[in-house]
């Protein structure tokens, strides 16, 4: 007969002292019915050490055995014969998995599991359940046992990963009576799911037990059973992934680049087949596409037992893939892990562990493999010291079959009467409006109705980095003062200069106002920091925005807006809806050509409107006419160091400067012209003016429309904004507009 394990021998040895005084401090001499379900090779390597202990004392406890789920699946290894290797007998085997390759397949696998269950438990008619985890079939066993009014043990709630799994723990334990953890983290979220302290037990992960006793001096002979005679210990790689059932498309693409960058290292390498899983035949598919099966390099297995599985990843030179034993128990060894993607996103790692998490690229994994390949990591307890087992069984006995079945929840204080509270009822809809100028920073908050309710502006910073650690900064801030104002905020708008994609919300290039803002993804990190919603758009379409809701545009079907600042933008809404076009140029209004041999603009063209009416074209303009003593007139004075501006040639003119009225009357009819193309090109029935030169504007763009423009729109309106703040309530009304709608 095989070894006993250190678990079987500490059982074994139990004295019959302590067996006496565990009866009588429980007071209860009756023995306890367990039933262990166990559904796959993943969950019977957790139960197994239980199972062991509660066999190794039968003067306490009755084990029943059933298995379920991809056990008895040819395809993953008829994995129910290592049960029966080890000595168990099986009560019942019911075949519960339902083929399939989609989502269907999981629920209808979950609905079969409900209809043969509960003529298994009528007749085992267990005291307790024990369930592991967080597969759809534990789901299907606590739901069952629940509604039986049967007593559920859960092994290793409270934790988080990133998949749907975490659903289906976390549904678990709201149907468990009692719970073993691994972590502190993971006791501390149980206790802030309003589970009773009590019924808690921080014990460590039962595989711990065997891995940190493991000491199999033969592991060479394991390691050439499985990837062959040449091999060495540190030389090779154990491969595990499973599909993210959440984003299968993905995950697939995500293990056909994996197997393509494990060819590309050339290293032996052992692949495990996935879970049953949605998406595990098509991850299969892919494998046999490669060659894997075949390749000189590779071995492909369905299964390997569990101590054996221990020698191989505790030699291995690196272990890739998206299975919790990665992140888990290979820590134990400090063997060197790549976790790829989000299936294992929140689980706690030793520094053993490299997360890829976008891994979308062939190099990206590749890179992944160089840098953890062969090294050795310290070893990690974070889930377990090895003695997880007879804490569990401490605590099954502990368990009074006389106590109330129904469960309570601890619900923390909760402020009385907040129902009737008027501020809470009164509470203002509002949005985290934020205006990237080429000067300033400004982030505001604004209510449904464009009231901006508090403002806060800093000098835009020249770095990229110093940039977006500032709008996080001032975001983080304002988001907290919200509180403070009676304000809930839905979402953040983001008005910035540049081309814009706002689909993803990523700043594609932007214009020499804001230095290094080019390929910049501004959704990700500010949604990530705050948890709400982002949107992004160019400062003109925000402008635009702003007039639809708040402004003159408000009802009207197709009007243009045009900006006229430091720059030149603007937006066009068409049947009252905003136009980005194909690559997202559309209503780079500023950039329209009105003469051929015109200034340079700072786009690299000639003669653009920007290059004639911009407040950097005055401003340039201005420079000139000072420094030939032309810009100065009777009731004009100028300090020494003050810089030349716009404002000053615009002063000029109203002085009586012919000179300076000149170049204004030029720049109005340069965006007169720039007009007359847009109304004979999209056909507005309104075109808005905004901006701190719209004023000086007006009658001149009016002018040109009835001298230049086709009789069919010279009967436009063309008015002056009247918005105190276009750039910040436009950002918002991407918020407001489409906070509920679901296409954007």
């Amino acid at each position: 007969p095989p070894p006993l394990s250190i678990q079987e021998v500490y059982f074994k040895n139990l004295s019959k002292q302590k067996q006496r005084e565990v009866m009588e401090k429980n007071g209860n001499n009756q023995k306890l019915r367990v039933c262990v379900a166990t559904c796959n090779r993943a969950d019977y390597s957790k139960l197994a050490p239980i199972m062991f202990g509660i066999k190794a004392e039968p003067q306490f406890f009755e084990l029943d055995v059933v298995v379920l789920g991809s056990h008895l699946i040819d395809d993953y290894g008829n994995t129910y014969r290592m049960i029966e290797q080890d000595d168990f007998d099986i009560h019942t085997r019911l075949h519960t998995i339902v083929r399939g390759e989609d989502e269907a397949a999981m629920v209808e696998s979950v609905g079969l599991a409900l209809v043969k269950l509960p003529d298994v438990l009528n007749r085992l008619k267990p005291d307790i359940v024990i369930v592991h985890g967080d597969r759809f079939d534990a789901l299907a066993l606590a739901t069952s046992a629940a509604l039986m009014n049967i007593r559920i043990l859960h092994i290793e709630g409270g934790e988080v990963s990133g998949t749907i799994d975490d659903s289906i723990r976390h549904a678990i334990t709201k149907l468990a009576h009692y719970h073993v953890c691994c972590t502190r983290s993971a006791e501390q979220h149980l206790i802030a799911m309003c589970e009773d302290h009590d019924r808690i037990l921080l014990a460590g992960c039962p595989s711990y037990d065997k891995l940190l006793s493991a000491k199999n001096k033969d592991y060479m002979s394991v390691i050439r059973m499985w990837l062959g005679e040449d091999v060495k210990t540190r030389d090779y790689i154990v491969a595990l992934q499973h599909p993210v059932t959440t984003d299968i498309k993905h995950s697939i693409k995500m293990f056909e680049l994996t197997l393509d960058a494990l060819i590309s290292f050339n290293k032996r390498t052992l692949v495990l087949f996935p879970n049953v899983d949605a998406g595990d035949k098509e991850m299969v598919r892919v494998m046999r596409k490669k060659g894997i099966e075949h390749h000189p390099n590779f071995r492909a297995v369905k299964h390997v037992p569990f101590d054996q599985f221990i020698q191989l990843v505790a030699h291995a030179g690196c272990m890739i893939g998206n299975s919790s034993c990665g992140v888990r128990e290979v820590g134990a060894f400090g063997t060197p892990v790549i976790n790829l993607g989000t299936r294992q996103t929140g689980r706690e790692t030793g520094e053993n562990v490299l997360h890829v998490r976008d891994a979308d690229t062939q190099d990206k994994i590749l890179h992944a493999l160089q840098l953890q390949f062969g090294k050795q990591y310290p070893c990690s307890k974070i889930y377990g010291d090895g003695n997880a087992v007879p804490r569990i069984l401490k605590f099954l006995k502990s368990i009074d079959l006389k106590e109330p079945l129904q469960k309570k929840f601890c619900f923390p204080p909760v402020k009385d009467n907040i129902s009737q509270d008027i501020d809470h009822i009164l509470e203002t809809q509002s949005a985290l409006a934020v205006d990237l100028g080429g000067t300033n920073l400004r982030v505001a908050i604004v209510s449904m109705k464009g009231e901006i309710v508090k403002k806060y502006t800093q000098l835009n910073p020249k770095t990229y980095e110093d940039r977006l650690e500032l709008i996080l900064k001032m975001c983080v801030e304002a988001a907290s003062e919200a509180v403070n104002v009676n304000c809930r905020i839905l979402g953040v708008g983001i008005s910035t200069g540049g081309r814009v994609n706002p689909r993803e919300g990523i700043v594609l290039h932007s214009t020499k106002l804001i230095q290094e803002w080019s390929s910049v993804d501004l959704r990700t990190p500010i949604s990530d920091a705050l948890h709400l919603p982002v949107w992004v758009d160019n400062d003109g379409n925000c402008a635009a925005l702003a007039e639809r809701k708040f402004g003159h545009g408000k009802g009207v079907e197709n009007f243009v807006t045009l900006i006229t600042g430091t720059g030149i933008g603007g937006g066009i809404v068409h049947q009252h809806e905003l136009i980005h076009g194909s690559s997202f140029c559309a209503a780079e209004l500023g950039h329209i050509v009105v003469s051929l041999d015109g200034p340079e603009c700072l786009c690299g063209s000639q003669g653009c409107i920007e290059a004639y009416a911009s407040g950097i074209a005055l401003q340039r303009e201005a420079k000139k006419l000072h420094d030939e003593d032309l810009l100065l007139v009777e009731g004009m004075s100028m300090k020494n160091e003050e810089v030349v501006s716009a404002a000053h040639l615009i002063q000029a003119a109203k002085l009586g400067n012919t000179k300076a009225d000149s170049i204004l009357r030029t720049a109005g009819t340069a965006l007169g012209l720039g007009v007359v193309n847009i109304l004979h090109t999209v056909n507005p029935s309104l075109v808005i003016l905004s901006g701190v030169l719209a004023s000086h504007y007006v009658n001149a763009v009016k002018d040109v429309i009835h001298q230049q423009a086709l009789s069919s729109v010279k009967s436009v309106d063309v008015v002056v904004s009247n918005l105190a703040d276009p750039a910040l309530l436009g950002a918002a009304s991407l918020v407001l507009d489409y906070t509920t709608r679901r296409i954007y």
